[in-house]
């Protein structure tokens, strides 16, 4: 199969995987306390179902999806609901938002599954049903709805291809090479759901070159399977090939434009994590309430790949790793390029947690002394969106945003790139990320003051169409009364009438 080459990126990362892809997948312990953001999706929060000091199990529905982009919450495990308040969430931001802990209670007792054997006797509406309500989001990292994604039915929309994400680019991060070693046929089910949900003609799984073992795993699942339809792809390792759009384009030569999704050009794209959650979903019956994560770094004694489940607070995640080393600096969810600092580890896994990195002083990126930038250029032939860095760091730190956003700022994936190679230290993301969120802000500024202006604009229309309404209603009534005969032509004529009624009849004389 022909593979192309997108723009930029970076070869010649350390990869740093064999400190936990070595070991088989550990199931965590059930935590005593199991805390749920209800905003760990893209979209609107959910609704908590449940209130305190509620019964709940394994599987139950704590917490409904609201409108269209959004996603249910299940519980981990059988337990109380002790308290639903803010608490700490894994954010950037350090923020804490409301969320429903539940106490366990050890039993870990269940909720009656309902199993689909035979997936392909439903329809597309009903998988994407099962899909919605298992709460299931994209497990890559970006954690937006799966059902949104894979709903192609009732739109103008022709699939051709199904990408599966399979390319771990990210330093540190193994767990999806783990779950592909270990469980590659329920990979290969899952695909052939998706397969028949969105009608498409081939699945392409796509695996970096770096790890022969994983892709002979899947070549041998997919041979057992045999489904011509599906097919696994070597692809170099370069970072950021396990993004998107980057994939798509190393697949296929397609690239997708800006402002579009990968459904505009045929294509749906998935992270093989996140095909294994439908599997469960489909033909166990089971919603979303563990994941694979990776726990690894210098600041941990025994980095692994564990499965856990959703909502446990990252200490015990620490305490199965055999504990903090002495190198222990900082708390990173995600990798080293693309994730952020932890207040602390008390905070609670999510959907969208795919590692937590440990890590020590060299590990992680401190902030360096930034310098002058000197125009090198390195920045833009490492950019694998393709975009100016240099151009939208000056614009961003000059908070000429509009200027950004025409430059595509929203198209930048945060992917570091241009950190990396910058001579000058010059934290390009962090202005970039600054410059999106005052954006944001300022659309959304502009969006409440325009519906503020419309509706000043409507209410003055209306006042002035309800002074004209009165102003005619007025002339006419004038205009009716000028039309009236004079007063003395009505009394002459009601003289008239009674005269004749008042003269006698011809026979009456």
């Amino acid at each position: 199969m022909r593979l192309w080459r997108f723009n930029g990126g970076l070869p010649s990362l350390a990869e740093h995987k064999n400190e936990s892809v070595n070991f088989p997948i550990e199931t965590a312990p059930v935590p005593p306390l199991l805390v749920y953001p209800l905003g760990q999706h893209i979209g609107n929060a959910a609704k908590p179902l449940v209130s305190t000091g509620d019964k709940v199990l394994r599987g139950q529905k704590i917490a409904d999806a609201q409108g269209l982009i959004s996603a249910p919450i299940h519980a981990g495990s059988s337990g109380v609901v002790t308290n639903i308040a803010d608490h700490l969430i894994p954010h950037p931001s350090g923020f804490s938002a409301p969320s429903i802990s539940i106490e366990t209670d050890g039993l870990d007792e269940e909720i009656t599954y309902v199993p689909h054997d035979d997936f392909r006797q439903l329809s597309t509406s009903e998988l994407v049903d099962i899909i919605r309500e298992a709460g299931i989001v994209g497990l890559g990292g970006a954690a937006f709805p799966t059902a949104i994604k894979l709903n192609t039915q009732n739109k103008a929309l022709h699939i051709d291809t199904l990408i599966l994400n399979g390319a771990e680019c990210e330093p540190y991060i193994s767990c999806d090479d783990r779950l592909l070693k270990e469980r590659p046929h329920l990979v290969i089910e899952g695909i052939e759901i998706l397969l028949h949900m969105i009608r498409a003609k081939r699945a392409i799984l796509a695996i970096e070159d770096n790890v022969p073992d994983t892709f002979k795993s899947i070549q041998d699942a997919i041979a057992k399977n045999n489904n011509p339809a599906i097919t696994a792809v070597q692809i170099p390792t370069i970072y950021p090939t396990g993004g998107e759009k980057q994939l798509i384009q190393t697949l296929t030569g397609k690239e997708v434009p800006s402002g579009e999704i990968p459904a505009d050009i045929g294509i749906v794209s998935t992270n093989v994590g996140t095909v294994h959650a439908v599997q469960r979903a489909v033909i166990e019956g089971k919603p979303l309430t563990s994941r694979i994560i990776t726990v690894t770094g210098e600041g941990v004694k025994k980095p692994h790949n564990l499965e856990v489940r959703i909502g446990t607070p990252i200490q015990t995640l620490i305490d199965v790793c055999h504990g903090y080393t002495k190198h222990a600096e900082r708390l990173i969810m995600g990798g080293p390029m693309m994730g952020f600092a932890l207040l602390n580890d008390e905070i609670p896994i999510v959907k969208a947690t795919n590692c937590i990195l440990v890590a020590s002083k060299e590990e992680a990126i401190t902030e360096k002394q930034a310098m002058p930038c000197i125009r090198c250029g390195l920045c833009a032939s490492a950019c694998p969106v393709s975009l100016l860095p240099q151009q939208l760091y000056w614009f961003s730190k000059s908070e000429q945003l509009e200027k950004a956003e025409a430059l595509n700022l929203f198209d930048c994936i945060e992917c570091g790139c241009c950190d990396v190679v910058c001579p000058s230290h010059i934290p390009l993301v962090q202005h970039f990320r600054y410059a999106k969120s005052a954006l944001k802000v300022q659309n959304h500024d502009k969006h409440l003051s325009d519906v503020a202006r419309d509706r000043f604009e409507a209410r003055e229309e209306r006042i002035a169409r309800d002074k004209a309404e009165r102003a005619e209603r007025s002339r006419k009534k004038k205009a009716a009364l000028k039309s009236k005969p004079a007063k003395e032509e009505i009394d002459a004529a009601v003289s008239r009438a009674k005269a004749k009624k008042q003269k006698p009849t011809e026979n009456e004389t």
